[in-house]
């Protein structure tokens, strides 16, 4: 098929590369533009557009598609169909009817639950066990489009939102691959209108771990922040991030470490397992402890 393609970070650049891989013709690539990112807060590419850079793919970077030009750039493609990706711009409603056989998304959640921007994050924090990948038809409103293909995954006790991001990638390009080449057989299901969840940003103001919450909260919190932008902990006066942690059967006042680092919640408790210190790489705790010394409870 011709397709063009809408993406920007590093999962949309896994599912890129499957259709590639698959013999489909990517026409266009589109991205969001480059943006100052990093500490030192230089203009970069795309995880997406350095991608279809290195396969010698035409890409645009429109901020938006409110100019005609934009617009009529698209219509000449003459495309079979568009796959979007998390490619994090609204498209109008000329452009999702301008291809011969539709818009299509792949979102990393089972559609009606988590529409919206961070579905694997909040997957996780709400300690959901399920997961999975929907291919949706695009409609004008958010992640609202009837569902013609998914597959589900679990969620484990121990998975971080980097690693779930992965695997999510993966089944993802997996189903693309599989569903393209049938397109015109689906049944196209509706979503329910029960069950609808709304996958927010995640805010700065929700990283910093309340130890007095429960166990099992704080572990989401934990896990479904890692390894971006990281849930975090005030030690000797520094942002300490945790990255990995797992519940444990042990109890304290909230805050409290009862041994290495295991810090009581007000049920149960977490023990870190990776941690990362600013500017530093992440460590295991074993690393951690050799040269930093813990309070005796973390507020």
């Amino acid at each position: 098929m011709r397709i063009v393609f809408f993406g920007t970070p590093e999962f949309s650049t896994i599912i890129l590369n499957a259709l590639i891989t698959a013999g489909h013709e990517i026409i266009c690539v589109y991205s969001q533009p480059p943006r100052s990112a990093g500490r030192g807060q230089k203009i970069q590419k795309s995880a997406v557009h350095i991608q279809a850079i290195k396969s010698d793919l035409l890409v645009r970077t429109p901020e938006n598609f409110l100019e005609d030009i934009t617009r009529q750039e698209y219509l000449r493609l003459d495309a079979d169909c568009a796959v979007v990706v998390a490619y994090g711009l609204i498209l109008p409603k000329v452009i999702l009817d301008a291809n011969r056989l539709g818009c299509f998304n792949i979102h990393a959640s089972i559609l009606p639950r988590w529409r919206g921007a961070a579905p694997i994050q909040r997957a996780i924090m709400e300690g959901d066990t399920i997961t999975g990948i929907s291919i949706m038809r695009m409609a004008e409103g958010l992640d609202t489009g009837p569902v013609i293909n998914e597959v589900k995954t679990k969620i484990n006790e121990l998975d971080t939102a980097g690693q779930l991001n992965q695997r999510l990638a993966n089944l993802g390009a997996e189903l693309i691959v599989m569903t393209l080449p049938r397109l015109e057989g689906f049944i196209e299901t509706e979503q329910s209108s029960c069950g609808i969840r709304y996958a927010k940003k995640i805010s700065k103001l929700e990283t910093r771990v309340d130890w007095a919450k429960p166990a099992a909260e704080v572990s989401g919190l934990i896990r479904g922040l890692s390894p971006f932008p990281g849930a975090w902990t005030a030690i000797d006066g520094q942002r300490v991030k945790l990255l990995e942690c797992r519940v444990v059967s042990k109890n304290g006042k909230p805050g409290e470490i009862l041994d290495g680092f295991t810090v009581a919640c007000s049920t149960s408790a977490v023990e870190i397992i990776y941690v990362q210190k600013p500017g530093r790489k992440s460590m295991s705790v074993v690393d951690f402890l050799r040269g930093n010394k813990l309070p005796k409870k973390l507020f």
